[in-house]
């Protein structure tokens, strides 16, 4: 798959939360384009975020085809209850640290 086809999607929430103002902040300052699904107004962008890390944890960042709001690839899973913080799995991470957020960006070719 081309860079030109693959699009970051955040899923994050509209109040505030440290990690969603760490990936905010990186994306902006290093200037990554990335669309924004708020799950605390769309139920649909809730439950997936649920299903995908088993909490409602914001942000989780998807690697997505331009348009989609699916992941390109299915991520690698997590152990029954684990935390997702931090965790690389592939087309997606959650509650990234900024040098997390910058390894995975790099990963997936949105930074040189």
């Amino acid at each position: 798959m081309q860079l030109t086809d693959k699009e970051l999607v955040m899923y994050s929430r509209s109040t505030p939360c440290p990690f969603v103002s760490i990936a905010r902040r990186v994306l902006e300052r290093e200037g990554v384009p990335y669309r924004e699904l708020l799950i605390d107004r769309d139920k649909t962008f809730e439950a997936r975020v649920v299903a995908w890390t088993g909490f409602l944890s914001v942000p989780t960042l998807i690697v997505a085809q331009r348009g989609d709001d699916l992941p390109c690839e299915t991520p690698d899973p997590l152990p029954k209850g684990a935390s997702p913080r931090g965790v690389d799995r592939g087309s997606m991470l959650t509650e990234a640290t900024e040098d997390e957020l910058l390894v995975w960006l790099r990963k997936h070719g949105f930074l040189a």
